[in-house]
């Protein structure tokens, strides 16, 4: 009978057990995810929980309330906007485009700003001269102004103003990630690394990068959440996404003229929106607390 081969058990390290009971165990993670994870949930299972096409319009239906109004009908849940199109479905594929957004602002200005971040800390001296020189030029310029122009002088659509967020939303995550990459540059291990002959694209993405990973992931989700209020706010100055899309900030737009008499077409988008932004500021607040050094074990 031939020797039993043991393979080895891969156990999960004490490190990331630890961060693991800690955003457990705090509310704002908990709430937050609960909340992100929702609209995660409603985005990619939109067209299976649509009772109807979005983008429908129906003029003999046109302002149906809710169900909770005397009014209201089962056949259109959270009624029907001016157009006769079904708020509840606009509504599930609305969240489609906010994620959209958030998250691809998020990667685009974080691409830019990490790897800006990275290089001035890392390299310091003139690098870090010339990569603050233009970090301080882009906080001399308003984001909500600049994006402004820009989208009105190109035109509002879906891939402009995710074009023109991501490349004006990065600054955050350089200032950040600068300040990081000056403290794990003086570490024993990075220069450990250096002694051992270790490129430097192998110190700045294998020894500095995932240590300066939670710092990033904060950033990340107030950024996203940033994004996606400036998206609703282009959308309401009807400079952003371009009907007939269900951004939820386009919808506030379209109600404005009906708020007095159909609040409803106003409140239901814009306590979707806080939702969303609630959700991924307190996930960021409480990943934060758990990264934060103060709070470690």
């Amino acid at each position: 009978m031939s020797d039993a081969v043991i393979l080895p058990v891969e156990t999960i390290s004490p490190r990331a057990a630890t961060a693991t009971a800690r955003m457990a165990a705090n509310p704002s993670v908990v709430v937050g995810l609960i909340l992100v994870g929702a609209v995660i949930a409603i985005a990619l299972l939109a067209p299976v929980l649509a009772p109807h096409d979005p983008y429908a319009q129906d003029l003999t239906r046109r302002l149906v309330p809710p169900i909770w109004h005397e009014k209201g009908v089962w056949t259109n849940p959270l009624g029907t906007d001016n157009l006769g199109r079904d708020y509840l479905s606009r509504i599930l594929y609305g969240a489609r485009i906010s994620l959209l957004i958030g998250f691809s602002v998020m990667l685009i200005s974080g691409l830019i700003g990490t790897t800006l971040g990275l290089l001035a800390g890392y390299f310091g001296g003139r690098t870090d001269l010339v990569i603050s020189f233009i970090i301080t030029a882009r906080l001399a310029m308003p984001v909500v102004l600049v994006a402004l122009a820009v989208v009105a002088m190109i035109g509002g659509s879906l891939p402009v103003v995710i074009l023109t967020l991501g490349l004006l939303k990065w600054d955050r995550f350089a200032v950040v990630m600068r300040s990081a990459t000056q403290q794990v540059r003086a570490l024993d291990y990075v220069a450990a690394a250096e002694a051992a002959g270790a490129s430097r694209l192998r110190i700045l993405t294998g020894e500095i990068l995932p240590n300066v990973f939670p710092h990033l992931i904060v950033v990340a989700t107030v950024e996203a959440g940033s994004a996606i209020l400036l998206e609703a706010a282009l959308s309401f100055l009807g400079l952003g996404v371009q009907p007939p899309l269900p951004s939820w900030g386009l919808m506030i737009a379209e109600a404005k003229n009906m708020m007095f008499f159909s609040f409803w077409l106003i409140a239901i988008p814009g306590s979707a929106l806080a939702l969303l932004v609630l959700g991924i500021n307190l996930l960021g607040d409480g990943l934060r607390d758990v990264f934060a050094p103060d709070g470690r074990a």
